[in-house]
């Protein structure tokens, strides 16, 4: 499809005789949320891998905003606006979280962490932290180290690194990894309306989650797509059922 931000078509991955992409195929339109579910196993980080640029397909393509970006490195994809989280966090903990986000978007601009003294911290790349960190709800905890913000607000931290930097598409790992209840449902609560700023490819295990955010959701089974379609049609297939879900 032309409106598509990201179309990954046949895209194959093997590691010795394991297919973990075999054939795939995968979009991503404007203003969705499309999830990615499927069984440990599935070829789910094997696949944002290849999404993200950490790993080469044997064969297939990627396509980010009408770009081919099969052959870019992830600073690459990073530049044309693939915002990625990670399942596990890569905060820096002993960090406050408003200096995690101008590291994050100092970097981005292009330098290395090495560099960064007092004078780098001008107010422009304090500003575009201070925005992110407000979008996600935490303007009141920059001061605040990482490793003393909470589980969720850490997740509220890493996608406010990924704000910064202005992405077109959000590819998210495993928000929910490690939430309780409350958190989940708070964290929930934001990715509906992140989808507004732009759309998101999420990857995730939390059925309630899913069922409450997807526009469509995609069944990833042996490192192939066996179902594409709405919450209401995935609930209703029996092959999807018999495959994830745990039912006959």
């Amino acid at each position: 499809m032309s409106d598509c931000i990201l179309q990954i078509k046949n895209l194959c991955k093997k590691f010795g005789e394991l297919k973990a992409t075999d054939g795939l195929n995968l979009d991503l339109r404007p203003g969705e949320i499309h999830a990615v579910i499927g069984p440990n196993g599935a070829g789910k980080s094997t696949l944002i891998k290849q999404i993200c640029g950490e790993l080469a397909p044997d064969s297939g393509s990627i396509e980010f905003l009408s770009h081919d970006i099969t052959a870019l490195d992830v600073a690459a994809r990073a530049k044309l606006g693939l915002g990625r989280t990670f399942q596990i966090s890569s905060l820096l903990l002993e960090y406050s979280a408003l200096r995690n986000v101008m590291l994050a978007v100092q970097g981005f601009r292009g330098a290395s962490y090495q560099m960064f003294t007092p004078m780098a911290w001008d107010s422009s790349l304090r500003e575009v932290a201070m925005q992110a960190l407000t979008e996600v709800g935490l303007q009141q905890r920059g001061d605040v180290s990482a490793a003393q913000l909470s589980h969720g607000e850490r997740r509220q931290l890493e996608i406010a690194l990924v704000l910064a930097l202005q992405p077109k598409a959000f590819i998210l790992d495993e928000p929910m990894a490690g939430m309780g209840a409350e958190g989940s449902k708070k964290l929930t609560e934001f990715l509906d309306q992140l989808r507004h700023r732009a759309p998101i490819l999420l990857v995730e295990h939390d059925m309630d989650a899913v069922f409450s955010l997807a526009d469509r959701i995609s069944v990833l089974v042996y490192g192939k797509i066996i179902f594409t379609g709405s919450v209401a049609d995935v609930r209703n297939n029996a092959q999807v059922r018999a495959a994830y879900l745990g039912e006959e």
